[in-house]
């Protein structure tokens, strides 16, 4: 069974760079949907937040490595 994207990204937490900045923002917004697996859903949530830190290219770069490490076919 597969992790939802949030608890992928988590392990980027701690990181001095953007996957850290992303996780940590994630972890502390707390109506982020922690469950979800699918990229419509969750690009949707983070381009209506517009917040700085949770961005979009980011998120696209997490979700490429989430998507290969986990064979995803969505």
């Amino acid at each position: 069974m597969q992790p939802s994207f949030y608890l992928y990204a988590l392990n980027f937490r701690g990181a001095s760079d953007s996957y850290g900045v992303f996780a940590e923002a994630m972890f502390h917004d707390h109506a982020f949907p922690k469950q979800e697996i699918n990229f419509e859903k969750l690009s949707s949530y983070i381009e209506e937040l517009a917040h700085d830190d949770l961005n979009t290219v980011t998120f696209d770069s997490l979700w490429g490595m989430y998507e290969e490490k986990y064979c995803l076919d969505y």
